[in-house]
């Protein structure tokens, strides 16, 4: 319990001091999941609504694969992507290893099959019969799609919030295709990892401490919206 206080106390000298590489790496911390997160919503969410309203050959497939997806483990994902930009790799000409992308990239994977699915049982759950009595006033397919994912919006939030929390938090991957070079590829959860291996416990609970604030803050901030959705 004393090694609590005593990182909580070092957390918030490090906030109030503003120490440079703090805020350096809190902020890259925020910025590649943040993008990773948008791509996967980018990506997901259309995945999701079309495999929730389609039927086709291999859909089954493609939908157990998305299942598995949502708890493909993240040393699993690093070593995939490791493999695909090294200087040997197919992609390695592109030199994005030890890189942010190659971390946005990383993360983006993982955070792709949780808002995929979480998009896809949202839009399943629907009455099935909405979406009959929508066609039947003629609308179109794209706004057929709008309407069903402002039905489903409290799922989607809860994408967002799924695939963002997932790779906030994530280490694995991020220390296998980033390297947790200091100044350049360094987040936080790689930070903590490294300051347990140096006996730093004082300042990992520290950085703990600062990425749950960082990730309760923003987590709190898409639930708020998500609630206030919900109330008709």
């Amino acid at each position: 319990m004393e090694l609590f206080w005593e990182g909580l106390v070092q957390a918030v000298n490090l906030l109030l001091s503003g120490d440079s590489e703090i805020l350096q790496i809190t902020l890259l911390s925020l910025t590649v999941s943040g993008l990773a997160t948008l791509i996967s919503v980018i990506i997901g969410v259309p995945l999701g609504v079309l495999l929730a309203l389609s039927r086709f050959l291999g859909r089954g497939v493609a939908v157990g694969a998305i299942n598995t997806g949502m708890g493909l483990p993240p040393t699993v994902v690093g070593l995939v992507v490791s493999i695909m930009l090294w200087r040997s790799g197919p992609l390695g000409f592109l030199g994005l290893m030890y890189s942010p992308t190659a971390l946005v990239i990383a993360q983006a994977i993982i955070a792709f099959p949780l808002v995929t699915g979480f998009t896809m049982a949202g839009v399943q759950q629907l009455n099935p019969n909405l979406r009959l009595q929508i066609l039947a006033m003629g609308a179109s397919r794209i706004q057929l799609w709008w309407f069903l994912l402002r039905e489903s919006r409290l799922s989607l939030l809860a994408a967002v919030i799924a695939g963002f929390g997932g790779v906030l938090s994530e280490v694995g991957a991020s220390m296998m295709v980033g390297g947790n070079i200091r100044g350049y590829t360094r987040v936080l959860t790689t930070s903590i990892v490294m300051e347990v291996s140096k006996g730093q416990f004082a300042l990992a609970m520290a950085l703990s401490i600062i990425l749950l604030a960082l990730a309760f803050s923003i987590t709190m901030a898409l639930t708020r919206i998500q609630q206030k959705g919900g109330y008709r």
